[in-house]
């Protein structure tokens, strides 16, 4: 009985029945496919939310990258412009007379840079050789060449603050123990018969007193010793920079201001880092800076540089130059 009825209700079930139940199947599965659709939406969209961020981090992180670089490559051009500075002093034949002194051994001289593939020019060869009413003027390529020409000048050169000052301290038989003495090696005569040993700029009191006054307030960031005590070739060559500036009337103000970027062009690495300490702490272009403020030991000795890396370093401020410089020796 219970079975007759059982087959009776299946009987019963008309196509429409089984229409509608299909129906309803077929609705249930477009429902579950369009859920399973609409999920994997969401979960691309997170995804790409998250690419998207993960992109934009990259882009902003890569944005502040290129920032900073072309910050410091404004502030590279700041402190070596490409065209060079022009210093208010003409050579004169002041090449020349190093020769004749015994100051530069041409052959030497020459040979050092043949050997670095960086022969001189014709003009510096002109320098060396002839008087020429040419301006000095230093820029990336003839930096070290003007480091090693004012060395000797520097050396050679009889002054006060060379048989006076503080480089006899040690009396004049350990005149020969400094590197801007003992490291000259492109001269015709030791370094000890070079020191002082020829009037090659003659100065007047007052031109004597102006290059006393810049000397003793130009640092150099190898050491904490003014232009005053050059016990090195960079101190050296600055002495006989400024002695040149002096001869020819140049102002305290323009000896500073020079001093401010041939420091800048024998010390990129650390002069950058002194041109953006200015620009972060006091919002001061290079260019714009007080000559004599920058020079001096506060930001240009050895220990001054040292509290500038220091205050860059903990402010995440460092950059790089392209090239340190800095050596003491013959370049």
């Amino acid at each position: 009985m219970s079975n007759q009825s059982q087959s009776s209700d299946i009987e019963t079930q008309t196509p429409v029945d089984n229409q509608i139940s299909d129906h309803s199947n077929h609705k249930r599965r477009a429902l579950a496919l369009q859920a399973l659709m609409l999920l994997l939406v969401f979960v691309g969209g997170l995804g790409s939310g998250y690419l998207m961020g993960q992109q934009s981090g990259h882009d902003i992180a890569a944005s502040s990258t290129t920032e900073k670089q072309e910050n410091g490559m404004t502030l590279m051009e700041q402190i070596n412009p490409p065209a060079g500075y022009k210093i208010p002093a003409v050579f004169g034949d002041i090449g020349p007379q190093l020769v004749a002194a015994g100051a530069i051994d041409l052959v030497k001289f020459t040979d050092i840079y043949r050997q670095q593939t960086k022969p001189l020019t014709d003009d510096q060869m002109s320098i060396l050789t002839k008087e020429t009413a040419a301006n000095v003027v230093i820029n990336p390529e003839n930096a070290y060449f003007l480091l090693n020409f004012f060395w000797a000048l520097g050396l050679t050169n009889q002054n006060v603050i060379l048989t006076e000052g503080p480089m006899m301290s040690k009396g004049k038989e350990q005149v020969g123990g400094y590197a801007s003495t003992g490291g000259w090696t492109i001269g015709a005569k030791k370094p000890t018969e070079l020191f002082a040993s020829s009037k090659i700029v003659t100065l007047t009191d007052e031109q004597q007193a102006r290059l006393l006054e810049v000397a003793s307030g130009v640092y150099r960031p190898c050491c904490n010793n003014p232009t005053h005590f050059p016990d090195c070739n960079h101190g050296m060559a600055m002495l006989g920079l400024l002695e040149l500036m002096a001869s020819q009337n140049a102002s305290s103000e323009e000896m500073f201001e020079t001093a401010k970027y041939v420091n800048a062009f024998w010390y990129p690495q650390q002069m950058l880092e002194v041109a953006t300490a200015f620009k972060a702490s006091k919002n001061v272009d290079f260019a714009e800076a007080d000559a004599k403020t920058v020079v001096s030991d506060q930001y240009s000795s050895g220990s001054g540089f040292q509290a500038v890396h220091q205050y860059l370093s903990q402010n995440g401020l460092l950059e790089q130059a392209p090239s340190s410089g800095g050596s003491c020796g013959v370049q």
